[in-house]
């Protein structure tokens, strides 16, 4: 395989995971990426190319499991989640109330909305709103979407952390993260945005949504491996192998740079971001 070839996969390894849990649409700018530069397409295939981008996904899952492993640890009832553990990221001691902490039970309450959308509208999803120009409506839509978050939420928090979201508030978060399955709109930019509106804090609508993610995703992925394995050849894993690797290390580094000041910068730097990137692309690609 081709030297060129890898360093393709792993500049769509560090688009992925510099994006997939920023509110700017990790799939957006792979679509983006692919479409006017790299078009991976043309090396294997549609089929092959599509199945990479869910490898590479794959690496971004696993830096949340590493990142939340002890979360993850205490959600499966494996070990209690300590007052004297600090937080993963800011190594912050976790502001829980007395006897709260996050239950399986709220992820899964979140999580039902758009798993069953997306096992319904897979197949459509992925044959018709995978382009350049569907993309582009979710990135203003979903930028609009924060700037009423930022400006029109609720001024008084009522969750700061994540062990104080409600049933109510988890399920609120699912409906809306529903409007993720048009690519371009990003989960964490509709999830952490209905989060706020909720009256969470923005670091707590993190936490929640990239907890979410990561069943949401895996399960996501796998389905599309299963479907599309003959794809998955021997020419084509260097190819994924190292957008895979490349995708695990930039999500974890800018993860945990994101969690750390999310509180501080919010949502509207990222939709300015959002919407000067679909002009930029509409009079360049169009």
């Amino acid at each position: 395989m081709e030297l060129l070839t890898i360093i393709k996969a792993i500049i769509l390894g560090i688009v992925e995971g510099l994006t997939e849990f920023a509110p700017v649409s990790s799939t957006g700018h792979m679509i983006i990426v692919d479409d006017m530069w790299l078009k991976s397409t043309e090396l294997f295939g549609q089929y092959t190319a599509n199945t990479f981008k869910v490898v590479i996904q794959l690496g971004s899952i696993l830096a949340v499991v590493v990142i939340f492993r002890n979360r993850f640890i205490e959600l499966l009832g494996l070990k209690r989640f300590s007052r004297k553990q600090s937080d993963p990221v800011t190594e912050q001691q976790p502001q829980l109330e007395k006897g709260g902490h996050l239950k399986l039970t709220q992820v899964l309450v979140g999580l039902v909305p758009a798993g069953v959308l997306g096992v319904l509208f897979n197949d459509y999803i992925d044959e018709h709103l995978f382009s350049t120009s569907t993309v582009l409506i979710g990135l203003v839509v979903g930028a609009v979407l924060m700037i009423i978050a930022d400006l029109f939420g609720p001024k008084k928090i009522q969750t700061e952390s994540v062990d104080q979201i409600t049933y109510k508030q988890a399920l609120g978060v699912g409906l809306v993260q529903c409007f993720s399955l048009w690519p371009g709109f990003s989960r964490s930019g509709s999830t952490i945005s209905g989060g706020v509106l909720l009256g969470m804090s923005h670091r707590a609508a993190a936490d929640f949504t990239f907890i979410m993610a990561v069943p949401i995703m895996a399960g996501a992925s796998l389905l599309s491996l299963m479907k599309n394995w003959q794809y998955f050849t021997i020419d084509a894993l260097p190819f994924f192998i190292a957008g895979f690797i490349s995708a695990f290390v930039f999500a974890l580094l800018s993860m945990r740079f994101f969690l750390k000041l999310i509180n501080r910068i919010k949502l509207l730097p990222f939709a300015i971001y959002r919407i000067i990137l679909a002009a930029v692309v509409y009079f360049v690609f169009f």
